[in-house]
């Protein structure tokens, strides 16, 4: 976030998570990429400074603060050295309000303070096999059977997958139709017939945590049931903005950085007796992406700000999703293509964060529904 945006705790806190980025992340994530996965010490590390859980209650051993800057600020510092790898803004970001909001006493106090401790990672699963962001063809169900539900069904493309000690199920428990009858059902590590495929191969994020889930007659207590039944979609377009602005925050992230690096090799590499950046062709690539990361993180800035006031709607947070990570993908193009040969080589920065980052428009709801819920809104 630009410092205008920022007060000096704010600041402070920055400076410590990029601390921590350079002594606990940096080091290792090469190492990570090649073992497919991060070391769980690293979550460890982030609960003992306070990087988990900043807006849960400290009385379960959170922050206490609820002010999305603060999750921003993480984000940005990771994505700064490229360490895709590791799910924190997952944790954070997407599955922390749903307990916060959901959760009942007894279960804030079973499942919170390891939360924060990093002690347990959490997931969210709403994707299958067969549905992406139409919820109504979710087939997972779970039907009631005395004190508990009992799971059956799959689920796909789960970041943290491998890692998660809970998960949060989107599953049928109900007969109504579409989206009705869908409820939130917490899964924990351990239960009988819960399994993890391999963890999934993708183009990019090498380091990160993505796997299959399956329930085979899963028992889940009905105490483990998250907010009301049948009411998952009520509660998931509830909490969908928040995530949709983390992607957006983060997709700027990557684009600021990825163009520092290239106006920096544009500066140092010459052709035909002077550096490149000097062709006219070059210099208003540059001076365009430029103005589009200005631009960019005004808005996003600003959405962020209109979050903290209880202002951001999913419209808004729609918005904010399809065109950052648009801008991200423009950009992350361009700056693969000025830097030449260079960029196509997997050692270049710019290289990993162009396959890395190419998720962004698809995932937390695909930008074209991204557009499909604007223009809805438009009444057309």
């Amino acid at each position: 976030m630009r410092e205008s945006e920022l007060e000096p705790e704010h600041l402070a806190f920055r400076d410590m998570v990029r601390d921590f980025v350079e002594r606990e992340i940096v080091p290792h994530h090469a190492e990570w990429e090649r073992a497919g996965l991060v070391d769980r010490e690293v979550w460890r590390t982030a609960g003992k400074l306070g990087l988990l859980g900043i807006d849960v209650a400290e009385e379960y051993g959170g922050g206490g603060v609820w002010d999305f800057r603060y999750q921003a600020i993480i984000s940005e510092e990771i994505m700064r050295v490229g360490a895709t790898g590791v799910g924190f803004a997952l944790h954070n970001d997407v599955v922390a309000p749903y307990l916060l909001e959901l959760a009942t006493a007894e279960q804030k106090q079973r499942w919170l303070p390891g939360f924060c401790s990093g002690e347990l990672i959490s997931a969210i699963a709403i994707t299958e096999p067969e549905a992406g962001s139409d919820l109504q063809a979710i087939r997972t169900t779970a039907r009631q059977d005395g004190d508990s539900y009992v799971l059956n069904g799959a689920k796909t493309f789960i970041t943290n997958g491998i890692h998660a000690d809970l998960v949060i199920v989107v599953a049928r428990t109900g007969t109504g139709a579409g989206s009705r009858g869908l409820s939130l059902l917490v899964v924990e590590r351990g239960m009988p017939g819960f399994t993890r495929g391999a963890k999934l191969e993708k183009i990019g994020m090498a380091a990160q945590d993505t796997a299959e889930l399956f329930f085979d007659d899963v028992r889940v207590p009905a105490a483990n049931l998250l907010g009301r039944a049948g009411r998952a979609f009520l509660h998931l377009a509830n909490n969908l903005p928040q995530e949709r602005l983390g992607i957006a925050a983060y997709a700027v992230a990557a684009a600021e950085t990825a163009f520092a690096q290239t106006l920096e090799y544009c500066k140092s590499r010459s052709a035909f007796g002077q550096p490149i950046g000097a062709f006219q062709h070059i210099r208003f690539e540059l001076a365009e992406m430029a103005t589009e990361l200005d631009v960019t993180r005004t808005y996003v800035d600003r959405a962020i700000a209109e979050h903290n006031a209880g202002r951001l709607d999913a419209v808004a947070a729609a918005k904010a999703k399809w065109w950052c990570t648009d801008v991200q993908r423009r950009v992350l193009d361009r700056c693969v293509q000025l830097h030449g040969g260079y960029g196509f080589m997997r050692e270049t920065p710019v290289a990993r964060a162009f396959v890395d980052n190419r998720v962004h428009p698809i995932y937390g709801g695909t930008n074209e529904i991204m557009k499909e819920l604007i223009g809805h809104d438009l009444g057309v």
